[in-house]
């Protein structure tokens, strides 16, 4: 049986207004999850390493492939919530520095078999995000139909380039914008 680990996802920046408007309508449509609060340190790698510590537990994980890829490989491991520190230690010791720090809310729904974020990020802004874990071979598909469930939503696509130079201003400047 082949693994699900390659994630499927796509995103797009919405104003304060679509995101209320998409809170309503994904209750009514939607399970809702449940509410997180996150903080998310990225390292300076070479991989996308990241720690992140939210109101139940705390991980580590690398996302394969480049940032804001539709679809890349992730490798996660979750830890005790109190761990997140003892991480951050491990990390810093191997030489590895803080490269951004993130400040999240997140509304997370189950639409079908999607995994729907609704985030808000303290200094970088409000995203909807759609993603579907799935082996490797079916991700084209899965992000045609990802765009499909987007487009009922009402939303527009960010364009790559958009979400890279919004990330590129958040890391240059994120200490001040949180």
């Amino acid at each position: 049986m082949p693994k699900n680990n390659i994630e499927c996802e796509i995103r797009s920046f919405v104003t304060e207004d679509e995101y209320e408007r998409l809170v309503e309508e994904l209750k009514k449509k939607a399970e809702f999850l449940g509410e997180d609060n996150q903080v998310t340190y990225y390292f300076d790698s070479d991989q996308d390493l990241r720690i992140q510590k939210n109101d139940n537990f705390s991980k580590v994980w690398l996302k394969k492939g480049s940032l804001h890829d539709e679809h890349r490989e992730e490798v996660e491991i979750k830890c005790a919530k109190d761990d997140f520190d003892r991480l951050n230690d491990l990390f810093t010791s191997l030489g590895y520095g803080i490269d951004i720090k993130w400040l999240r809310r997140r509304l997370s729904f189950k639409w079908d078999s999607i995994d729907v974020a609704l985030d808000y990020t303290k200094g970088y802004g409000y995203i909807i995000e759609l993603e579907k874990l799935v082996g490797e071979g079916s991700e084209e598909e899965t992000l045609e139909h990802l765009k499909k469930r987007m487009n009922e939503l009402g939303i527009s696509l960010t364009p790559k380039e958009e979400f890279d130079a919004k990330y590129k201003h958040y890391k240059e400047n994120w200490e001040s914008l949180v």
